[in-house]
């Protein structure tokens, strides 16, 4: 279990890690993955009960899948700090012959990496079937996965959502990455889903809100309260209210850098905003 100033302090260094990957190679997905560096720092470093090592079958500890893979720079800097490979590898980010895709692959043997992703809208899918399996294996440890409000207007998230409701997957807590933004544009502008809560309930599951899910404090809280209901007959999902780009402020409010990455003036300044705490790699 870490404090709050600790999981704070991790996430400030993922921050600098995301800005330093994708400018490296002048390719990547800043916005998202800043969006999301807090969820995924305390549910690494402290919520999700983890194995040391790593072993593809997940026998005995919680699972995490990530569906909207293209978020991969703030994935890598939390496995390779949670210590899953070395953090000196996160500069090999996106280059020939690394194992660090612009979207997560297995056939690479990244520890830390369950499935492919970056195809949107199969994540869903892949989470409901390791819940299963945990089920058949009499493993009463959780799945969650991660998702993008975007994504959800791909169809097969809504053949795994009602399947898991159907057959009553109460050991998965799906989130859904709520910040309003995707490549073209916001959400309601590309494709308005409407109330993305009252779906989720339509379909029979039990749904909560982290609405400050840049707020590591909120996420603890948010999380907790999931697991609690968890086991209950009925799937768990979390709609997070993030910021895309949070934690640089011209980053934010927009989606201009859901798939672009910063020159080398815009670099210097997002890391003035968030100073090293952990050490670069």
């Amino acid at each position: 279990m870490s404090n709050t100033q600790q999981l704070q302090d991790f996430t400030t260094q993922v921050r600098r890690d995301i800005l330093r990957m994708v400018h490296a190679v002048n390719s990547g997905h800043p916005g998202g993955s800043l969006g999301c560096a807090e969820f995924l720092v305390t549910l690494y470093q402290d919520v999700m009960k983890r194995n040391e090592g790593f072993d593809m079958n997940g026998i005995g500890e919680d699972l995490f899948f990530l569906s909207n893979g293209h978020i991969s720079p703030v994935f890598y800097s939390v496995l390779a700090r949670s210590g899953y490979f070395s953090v000196a590898e996160l500069a090999t980010f996106r280059k020939l012959n690394s194992r660090l895709q612009g979207h997560p692959t297995t056939h690479e043997g990244l520890p830390g990496i369950r499935m492919a992703s970056g195809s949107l809208g199969q994540g869903m899918s892949v989470a409901i079937g390791a819940a299963q399996a945990k089920k058949l294996n009499n493993d009463n440890h959780l799945v969650f996965a991660l998702l993008g409000d975007g994504e959800l207007q791909e169809g097969q998230n809504w053949e795994a959502i009602m399947y898991a409701s159907a057959k009553k997957v109460d050991n998965l807590i799906a989130t859904i990455d709520l910040n309003g933004k995707q490549i073209d544009g916001t959400t309601d502008e590309v494709l308005a889903m409407g109330s993305v809560k009252a779906k989720f309930e339509a379909f029979d599951w039990i749904v909560l809100e982290i609405k400050e899910g840049n707020n590591i404090d909120a996420i603890k809280a948010g999380l907790a309260d999931a697991k609690s209901k968890s086991g209950n007959g009925k799937p768990v999902c979390i709609l997070l209210h993030t910021e895309m780009g949070n934690g640089v402020d011209f980053m934010m409010h927009t989606h201009a850098w859901h798939g672009k990455a910063p020159n080398d003036e815009q670099l210097a300044k997002a890391l003035e905003q968030n100073v090293e705490t952990l050490g670069d790699y």
